[in-house]
């Protein structure tokens, strides 16, 4: 049965040292994707909403808040810097059969506390490999999406772990951290369902922030309940059911995330990816199109396609980069899919709105079995004014864990993100730093973001 020992056990043995040297590269390819996205998202809307909020609850502290000259506690950085690397849905996904979290996410909580306490980039590394380890063991064997719960409920554990990990908790510590993390931030689905909103943004940020602030109290002495899993009304009995883990000390678990080549929805990539190449390859007029079919697996039409609510009423950028419909209509009509066709004006135009009407997603069964072993699987038929159809089939994507980013893919979607804010030289020296990590302290890749 699984435990809060198991979980302090693990984290006290993840060694840097211990680590490949995939594992290791992996790792740092998403500090460095997590950084690009965060820096894409500077002076948005709803950032800058919790940026004032923020403002309100930490005026001083040893975490930078990022894009600006202003510090934080760490939960409050952890806060800001969380909602900015996720705001933009461009962020990675670890994808397992029922669940689809974003162990990115837990990147700017171990950022902040690396800071405060003056770590090395090595000790990033192991911090970050074991948040990430966790929560791809949770999503894979404790999927809490059928019970109601959203997958943040999961962050909050893996955000709790990783903090402890470089504030130096002992084993003690860490069983009251994760077990105070636990217990009291079980977040609900109905963030994702129905009319989508701008917490859906922000709801792992809130984890991440629980979770290093958990981490904290523990290591302030405040105990918690140590039997959270398995206790009498605890975590398996009304979260996620009983479930295994079996939490490796090389942190593989990274190397089955994926990057997002689009904005968009993690499920949507290979269908994005597909209707574009389509697109381009047979040179269709989107004024010219009577219909768009997109058979797909049960997950992405639970979600994206209309099984949690309708997805055809696309007003706000939180229904638009949840809504198949839309972003398949906007791939089409504009070859790419990045955050300009999340402006308020490019949602409302009448092309991509008349256009979505005519998208109709559908659940297959044998795509449903190919996800579930591992793919991402597409079928989109264009058809024509005229009659004429024309077929893409998909079964991955570039940044898919069978066909990952390289660094150069990689430092290609990074550059144009943190162009929009730092000049040749600022980019060249962020992207540096994070390839060689293990040679610089967390503060020289900080005092990059202001």
């Amino acid at each position: 049965m699984t435990t809060t020992d198991e979980f302090a056990e693990f984290v006290l043995a993840v060694e840097y040292d211990d680590l490949s040297e995939e594992v290791r590269e992996e790792l740092k390819k998403r500090a460095l994707d997590s950084v690009g996205v965060a820096i894409g998202a500077m002076d948005e809307e709803t950032p800058e909403t919790v940026l004032a909020t923020v403002r309100e609850a930490s005026s001083e502290g040893p975490c930078r808040l990022w894009g600006t000259e202003e510090r934080a506690s760490i939960p409050e950085a952890t806060m800001f810097n969380t909602t900015l690397t996720r705001y933009l849905d461009y962020m990675d996904s670890f994808l397992a059969p029922g669940e689809t979290p974003h162990p990115s996410d837990n990147i700017a909580g171990i950022l902040a506390c690396g800071e405060a306490k003056g770590a090395s980039g090595r000790e990033l590394v192991e911090a970050i490999g074991i948040a990430y380890e966790i929560q791809g063991e949770l999503a894979w064997n404790a999927p809490v999406r059928e019970r109601g719960f959203d997958h943040v409920t999961h962050t909050v554990i893996s955000a709790a772990a990783g903090a402890g990990k470089l504030l130096g908790l002992s084993y003690e510590e860490l069983q009251n951290a994760i077990g105070i993390a636990g217990t009291a931030n079980n977040a609900l689905r109905v963030t994702r369902t129905e009319g989508i909103n701008e917490w859906k943004g922000v709801a792992s940020a809130h984890a991440a922030r629980n979770g290093v602030y958990a981490a904290m109290l523990a290591r302030s002495g405040m105990n918690g309940p140590k039997n959270l899993f398995e206790g009498q009304k605890g975590w398996q009995a009304v979260i996620a059911g009983s479930f295994e883990v079996s939490l490796d000390s090389g942190c593989k678990r990274v190397l089955e995330t994926m990057t997002k080549r689009y904005v968009a929805e993690t499920y949507a990539q290979s269908a994005v990816e597909g209707i574009i190449e389509l697109a381009e390859g047979e040179g269709i007029d989107h004024e010219n199109v009577s219909e768009i079919r997109l058979d797909t697996f049960a997950g992405a039409k639970l979600i994206i396609g209309g099984g949690e609510g309708s997805r055809y009423e696309v007003e706000t950028k939180a229904e638009a980069d949840h809504s198949l419909p839309y972003m398949l209509a906007a791939a089409l009509i504009d070859r790419e899919l990045t955050n300009a066709a999340y402006e308020p004006e490019r949602i409302g135009r009448e092309d991509v709105q008349r256009l979505l009407r005519n998208v109709d997603v559908e659940t297959n069964e044998e795509l449903t079995e190919r996800f579930e072993t591992g793919e991402m699987p597409a079928v989109l038929d264009i058809t024509t004014d005229e009659g004429t159809t024309y077929r893409i089939e998909k079964s991955g994507f570039v940044g898919h864990p069978r066909t990952p980013m390289d660094w150069a893919t990689l430092e290609n979607k990074f550059e144009p993100l943190s162009r929009k804010r730092y000049d040749d030289g600022r980019t060249s020296t962020l992207i540096e730093t994070v390839r060689d990590l293990e040679s610089h302290a967390a503060t020289d890749l900080l005092s990059l973001l202001d």
